[in-house]
């Protein structure tokens, strides 16, 4: 089987993959704006995240993985179900060092004590330092590795229990996520089963 059939069979199957909406800054001062379905938290203590990183189809590196890699920062978003299209519009590959920002007519909003803002419309924002990145396969998939250092939330989508514990609300957040082809899921029913004590 080749690789883009493997490609196209695992995103058909493993499904749905939330989307990170990762924001990073050109050398030239533009903000890059790219979607990325491989992509997930991989530990609490440090808060880690991770996101794959591919190639472009002409074999070059993507400016995602280059802005990390020069300048060390980005920002993960999560982007609700009347962003999709905008999401979409984002994955356009423009020439090297062109914002998505500029494409999609998006406005940014400074982050407190971090070097890169966070896009206004996503309800959710995490700022990430780079803190590790390694290459795998055959045609050099990057994993990227970042720690969250500031995460920012809609206060239409959090609350704070009676506990003191802040609650995430998963429908107010509305978040797409990704199947196969050109299809996004939002989530629909939400299940509450209590775990075993």
């Amino acid at each position: 089987m080749s690789m883009n059939s493997v490609y196209h069979v695992l995103t058909q199957i493993i499904i749905p993959r939330p989307v990170a909406w990762v924001l990073t800054e050109h050398q030239n001062g533009k903000y890059n704006l790219a979607p990325f379905s491989y992509f997930s938290a991989v530990c609490a203590d440090p808060p880690i995240m991770m996101i794959s990183v591919g190639k472009k189809p002409d074999g070059s590196e993507k400016d995602t993985y280059q802005n990390i890699i020069e300048r060390g920062n980005f920002v993960i978003h999560i982007a609700s179900s009347d962003l999709a299209g905008v999401v979409t519009k984002s994955s356009a590959v423009l020439e090297q060092g062109k914002s998505e920002v500029d494409l999609c007519d998006l406005e940014t909003v400074d982050v407190e004590g971090f070097s890169l803002p966070r896009v206004i419309g996503p309800k959710v924002a995490m700022s990430c330092r780079l803190y590790e990145e390694k290459t795998l396969g055959n045609n050099g998939q990057h994993l990227i590795f970042g720690v969250i250092e500031k995460v920012w939330l809609d206060e239409r989508v959090a609350v704070t229990n009676e506990k003191g514990r802040l609650e995430v609300s998963a429908a107010a957040v509305d978040p797409i996520s990704r199947l196969g082809g050109n299809e996004y899921a939002t989530l629909g029913d939400v299940l509450n089963i209590p775990r075993p004590s």
